[in-house]
């Protein structure tokens, strides 16, 4: 008989085990992270009654290859875009609860007598709440569709960011073993550096060989694609100085942003289960139960600042984003707990050898507890908010109600805005390009000509001249390139005490252009009076041939705007906040009994006081549709409503076939915004039939406020007055139209 390899048999010992945690916890229907622990206490070295594995080395390289392909998947949900469009209020939100958990944790630290690394990264440890705990909790307990989940979900993605940045800084920190500030601050530009750099190149590649060789994928090469995608900007990553794990979730980032982003999510699911079931089992294989025993108090303290802590921090957070008083509590009990973020940030503490030896095991004890804890917080919140509304004075719910109205709906740009706006994103981008094409010509393009096509000075004019080719289009973009023009226009001709600082703008990107062209000539010559005259040479030639380069630019500009575009990105939703009411989406299920009926017979608004904004029907979209529309199987519709509202009606559209299963379709149209009638709108003195508001923006009005007082679904025959606050449901570009 041959002789079976140790690594075989130690896989074999952690999948059976995982694999029998996982039907328990299935069977008590508990989260599979904690089965998976669980399987790893059991099978690790520290219980003996069972065969334990005996190659911990093979079994930390499975490990990371899990936190790879964890990583990946967590980038193919996360998507630039998305974090773009995530809205204020959740940005606010994630932040103030970042920095709260990082202040609590440190502080806890030093309170128990840790040391100050340990202290360090337990901060970092609570700061990142759990993504797939809170979906997980969000399914079973039916609530995705109400109001505070959104808000939660755009936490959760900004969340994701930030402990990215949290893995770089705290790898800089434990290697410089002190708080160099020079040093951190360079980490964090070169991390932003590199984030847009492979954001942008990535985009402009990747869709476009996706889509060039669609006919030559079937599933197997598609998954192959994805993998060896992955593990290559692993390797860029870990070769510029970053972890492997920011390689992987990078790249599936840019995965997100193409159409075959949910095909490629669904191939590699089952890899992602597998690696990282051993991850998580690898995460048990470290916990000493003899440490937690030990440890018992700083386990319960810990779990009691992170329940407390992210409650109060992520509710204050969304208070001062301006959610209502109820959404803010329900955020702030959903969020409370830790997870799969929180196992890499304590394992690159084991790594790194900088962390005490009874951190992970805490950090592990802490996680299951909010585990276990975090449905029970997300069931309690609503009862909680009651009962706060009850106790607290009545001028505080009320103060609390006015700020959250007013913070929301429609803000308009100044024009300044606008244009500083365009002038900043355009100047970050491109410098970010100019600075990659200047090192790749002098460290990797001069070398290779120089040594391998032309010797000596010809060879380095001949690498300059093709880089200064390469930069030409970028640096027109960025000096000369017209920006916003109508914005510009009004502030050059409307007012004149604008025209300094505009021409100041103008000459700043004409200074910034000769700048990266200085920069890329000192990098193969040293010659003052050299560089002068080849910097004039080019600036005459980038006016000279300006045409053929915006035209070359712009057909750059489309490729990636188009790449970016291809797949529809949700948008983040603005709601009626006072009145609990938002936009979701659901399916008319087939055995649904609206199917066939027209929305004059079912009567929907009258009944359960919802309104239909829209309907979409395979490629056809359907906005406000008609009394006469009818509904269809699968037809996918976009209701507005309050949670209750929502709820009732819910289980009509799904049938009683799956009443559970949720759909969630993108929209790239149909928002819910807010518009403040003036004596100058257009509307002002009609009623809302006479205003066109149906025709002119494809919208709904769903709700008015008139002088304090709530007008849900008005009648078609009111009319406009002064300072009423309308709230309409139709296309996002031209409800904006009707504040002219």
């Amino acid at each position: 008989m041959s002789h079976l390899p140790v690594l075989i048999i130690d896989l074999a010992l952690i999948l059976a085990a995982a694999g029998v945690t996982t039907l328990l916890f299935k069977k008590i229907k508990q989260p599979l992270v904690l089965g998976y622990i669980l399987a790893g206490l059991l099978v690790g070295p520290h219980i003996k009654f069972i065969p334990t594995v005996t190659d911990n080395e093979s079994i930390h390289i499975w490990a990371e290859i899990g936190v790879i392909f964890l990583l990946f998947s967590l980038g193919l949900e996360f998507s630039f875009k998305k974090l773009v469009k995530v809205g204020g209020s959740a940005s606010i939100t994630a932040v103030v609860e970042v920095v709260s958990m990082l202040l609590i944790g440190f502080v806890a630290g030093l309170a128990m007598g840790w040391s100050t690394m340990d202290s360090i990264f337990l901060g970092g440890i609570l700061s990142v709440s759990s993504t797939t705990i809170i979906i997980r909790a969000f399914e079973e307990l039916n609530v995705k569709h109400k109001k505070f989940a959104g808000l939660v979900f755009g936490v959760l993605i900004v969340e994701d960011l930030v402990a990215i940045l949290l893995l770089v800084l705290l790898s800089t920190l434990a290697v410089s073993q002190q708080f160099a500030g020079v040093e951190m601050l360079t980490s964090i530009l070169k991390l932003c550096f590199f984030l847009v750099l492979w954001f942008i190149a990535g985009i402009f590649l990747i869709p476009t060989f996706l889509k060039k060789t669609r006919k030559l994928m079937n599933d197997e090469t598609m998954l192959i694609v994805a993998i060896a995608l992955c593990l290559l900007m692993v390797l860029i990553a870990v070769k510029v100085g970053f972890s492997a794990a920011l390689g992987a979730f990078i790249m599936g980032s840019i995965l997100a942003e193409t159409t075959q982003a949910e095909h490629i999510e669904h191939l590699t699911k089952s890899v992602k289960d597998l690696f990282a079931a051993i991850f998580f089992v690898s995460v048990g294989m470290l916990i000493d139960p003899r440490i937690l025993i030990d440890y018992a108090v700083p386990v319960l303290i810990i779990t009691l600042a992170t329940i407390l802590g992210k409650f109060l921090s992520s509710g204050l957070g969304a208070l001062i984003s301006g959610q209502p008083l109820k959404t803010a509590v329900q955020t702030g009990m959903s969020l409370a707990q830790i997870g799969e973020f929180s196992f890499i940030i304590a394992t690159l503490g084991v790594s790194l050898k900088v962390t005490s030896d009874f951190l992970y095991p805490i950090a592990v004890a802490v996680s299951a507890i909010t585990t276990f804890t975090t449905p029970y917080l997300i069931k309690a919140s609503e009862p909680f908010y009651l009962f706060l509304e009850r106790t607290l004075p009545k001028k505080w719910v009320a103060a609390l109600q006015r700020y959250s109205s007013s913070t929301a709906g429609i803000t308009t740009l100044s024009d300044w805005k606008i244009l500083l706006r365009a002038y900043i994103t355009n100047t970050v981008i491109h410098s970010v390009i100019l600075v990659a094409l200047v090192f790749l010509g002098s460290r990797y393009l001069q070398p290779f000509i120089t040594e391998h096509i032309i010797n000596g000075d010809r060879g380095i004019i001949i690498s300059l001249i093709l880089t200064l080719i390469l930069m030409a289009p970028f640096i027109w973009a960025l000096s000369i390139r017209r920006m916003q023009r109508t914005a510009y226009s009004h502030l050059w001709l409307n007012k004149k005490y604008t025209r300094g600082p505009l021409i100041a703008l103008e000459v700043l990107r004409i200074g910034l252009g000769t700048f990266f062209v200085a920069f890329l000539i000192f990098q193969f010559y040293d010659t003052f009076v050299a560089t002068l005259i080849a910097i004039a040479i080019i600036i005459a030639g980038i006016f000279v041939f300006s045409r053929k380069l915006q035209s070359f630019y712009d057909r750059l500009e489309n490729r990636f705007l188009g790449n970016l575009n291809a797949r529809q990105a949700q948008h983040a939703q603005p709601e009626i906040l006072p009145w609990d009411t938002h936009l979701t989406e659901l399916i008319v299920s087939p055995d649904s009994v609206l199917v066939g009926q027209t929305l004059v017979d079912l009567a929907v608004r009258e009944k359960y006081g919802i309104n239909i904004a829209l309907i979409e029907r395979g490629k056809r979209m359907i906005p406000t549709p008609s009394r006469d529309e009818r509904l269809y199987p699968h037809d996918k519709v976009l209701i507005i409503g309050s949670d209750d509202q929502l709820a009732t009606v819910k289980p009509l559209f799904e049938g009683q076939g799956d009443p559970h299963e949720e759909h969630d379709f993108p929209k790239n149209e149909m928002t819910l915004q807010k518009v403040v009638i003036n004596s100058q709108s257009p509307i002002y003195q009609q009623t809302i039939r006479d205003s066109g508001i149906r025709e002119k923006s494809q919208g709904l009005v769903v709700g008015i406020e008139r002088k304090g007082i709530r007008i849900l679904n008005p009648d078609s025959n009111l009319v406009f007055e002064n300072e009423d606050i309308v709230w309409i449901v139709g296309n996002h570009k031209k409800i904006p139209e009707l504040l002219k």
